[in-house]
């Protein structure tokens, strides 16, 4: 049997470390507690046979049929794989997209890949991007039997799509990405397309698009709102502007049949959306993360041969991926996964080490750690060293000084952690370290491991255990999430039904690190989409499930909640 990975520490949830912890110098890393409120268990998983090519991405549940559709963008089709015994889940058939053709005329390329998948009665949606993802690509609607009803062309990189609540409305986010050279940059938008009649009756004319170029016009931008890199504007009369060119939507979640949040990853920030009217009403930063703060201790080497948590002059961009929300007390809160993403093309990259940015001499945050620390760092030689700070990614974009000519701030990408916000993007939890330390206790010889080879410490410099996804649901009256790490893997289980007291529940990893990651039994490789199976769509009645998409490991696992 695989020896899955589990972690229940003997601190008490919120204990922060003084001083740098070290492997060699204790057992405990200062884990949040493990209430056990909750116990996730392997139920059954299904191999589609493929390593290190996105074998299963995004998974989708329908309770109907007791069926699972997991994209499997390395074929370039969604597999639907009965999981009516969620202990042996059997595939079925797939569902082919290429060569349908849409309602506008058009025939869905092959040689682009399909990105996502959602599930609302009896119809499938599929996002399949362009063969060249700067063209429009498509959404491919399904019956869940399998038979291709309707397609219609949306905007460029169709990367994630999901329905309203009430399955009314279909919202795709349009991703907008580059070229590699980046010498074309298509606008980033969301196309909101009713499917409450017919969907074999929708056409062209029925997809509406919301899209950024309001704020190119003269809409006025929160300047915490990243906007980068080159600008391809071509200041023609009704093009798309810097701005439009460059936000990216990432991911939607439907809060009411009438109103949307959408997260841009890369600006670190998130987009509201009016549903009735199909337009954008606001755009809010997330904010950074002070990784000199207690309890926000990071490890950022992966050349000091141990596990040090400890305080940094950084300030980390938290810049999610997936997120879910829900109502506490009437508001809406945003549950967010802070992954963390850079910009880096041919043509254009912000991302570098540390050791090669120009650091301002009286950079004020750097100047007072030189200053004061007990790490006997007195220098920028010595912060930058590789076995310090020196090959931490960080962005040159940000932290600028006014004339461009150093960086008075350091920033990372990604928060290593999971967050609770407001609607109005305030802040109301943030689970800190949480994740560096739970994991360094569960398997410390493989801390912060990549997810295609078992190594300690590899993923340090960059984002840690890098926090993919989130998925929201209720056991037993309470609220709870469920984060996917996508580098070391695992979910983190943690109470989130009231923000201002969250409980860390279990964390469970699926991987057998004695194991070659390329062979089947190392299990579940590379979390990327989560779903969550209510006690009443259950396979097993009364008992809710999670299904986990791993893209690395091609595998789709399910596990029981009790």
């Amino acid at each position: 049997m695989r020896r899955s990975l589990t972690v229940s520490a003997a601190l008490a949830l919120g204990l922060t470390l003084a001083a740098p912890v070290h492997a060699d110098e204790a057992t405990s890393y200062g884990a949040p507690e493990a209430t056990g409120a909750v116990e996730l268990s392997a139920l059954g998983t299904y191999h589609a046979d493929v390593f290190d090519a996105s074998g299963a991405e995004i998974v989708a549940h329908d309770p109907r049929t007791q069926r699972l559709f997991v994209v499997n963008a390395a074929a370039a089709v969604v597999e639907v794989l009965d999981v009516s015994d969620p202990e042996r889940p059997e595939k079925l058939f797939d569902l082919e997209t290429a060569g349908v053709r849409a309602a506008d005329g058009s025939v869905v390329e092959r040689g682009g890949a399909a990105n996502s998948v959602a599930v609302h009665g009896n119809v499938v949606a599929v996002a399949v991007e362009a063969a060249d993802r700067t063209d429009d690509g498509w959404v491919v609607l399904f019956d869940t039997g399998g038979r291709a009803v309707n397609a219609l062309r949306v905007g460029a990189l169709p990367d994630m799509l999901t329905f309203t609540p009430e399955g009314r409305t279909l919202l795709v986010a349009n991703e907008g990405e580059p070229n590699d050279d980046v010498t074309v940059d298509p606008e980033g938008s969301v196309s909101v397309i009713p499917v409450n009649r017919r969907p074999a009756a929708l056409t062209q004319d029925d997809v509406r698009t919301a899209d950024f170029r309001a704020w190119d016009e003269g809409r006025e931008l929160h300047p915490d709102v990243r906007v980068y890199g080159p600008d391809l504007s071509t200041g023609e009369a009704g093009t798309p502007g810097r701005v439009a060119r460059n936000l990216e939507p990432e991911y939607i979640v439907a809060d009411t049949n009438h109103s949307a949040h959408v997260v841009l990853q890369e600006a670190n920030a998130f987009a509201v959306l009016d549903l009735r009217r199909a337009e954008f009403t606001d755009i809010l930063p997330f904010g950074t993360k002070d990784h000199m703060e207690p309890g926000n201790e990071l490890d950022v080497s992966d050349r000091d041969g141990a596990i040090t948590l400890a305080n940094w002059p950084v300030r980390g961009m938290y810049q999610p991926d997936g997120f879910d929300s829900y109502r506490w007390r009437g508001q809406t809160l945003l549950v967010t996964a802070n992954e963390g993403d850079a910009r880096d093309w041919d043509g254009y990259s912000e991302e570098t080490r540390l050791k090669d940015l120009e650091l301002c001499e009286d950079a004020p945050g750097v100047r007072e750690f030189l200053e004061d620390n007990d790490r006997g760092i007195g220098t920028v030689e010595e912060l930058t060293a590789d076995h310090n700070l020196g090959r931490l990614s960080v962005s040159t974009a940000e932290g600028l000084s006014e004339d461009g000519s150093c960086h008075e701030e350091i920033r990372s990408f990604g928060g290593r952690s999971f967050s609770i916000f407001g609607a109005d993007g305030e802040q109301l939890f943030d689970s800190g370290s949480d994740f560096e330390r739970i994991t360094a206790e569960a398997a410390p010889e493989f801390f912060n491991s990549n997810h295609r080879e078992n190594t300690f410490a590899g993923r340090s410099d960059d984002k840690g255990p890098e926090p993919e996804g989130v998925v929201l649901g209720e056991v037993r009256g309470r609220t709870y999430a469920f984060v996917g790490l996508e580098r070391v893997g695992g979910v983190m289980v943690y109470d989130v039904t009231d923000p201002r007291a969250v409980t860390f529940a279990q964390y469970l990893n699926n991987r057998d690190f004695a194991e070659d990651p390329a062979g089947r039994e190392a299990g579940d490789l590379g979390a990327e989409g989560l779903t969550f199976i209510s006690a009443g769509d259950s396979p097993i009645p009364g008992t809710p499930v999670l299904a986990v998409a791993n893209e690395v490991s091609g595998t789709t696992t399910l596990f029981r909640i009790d």
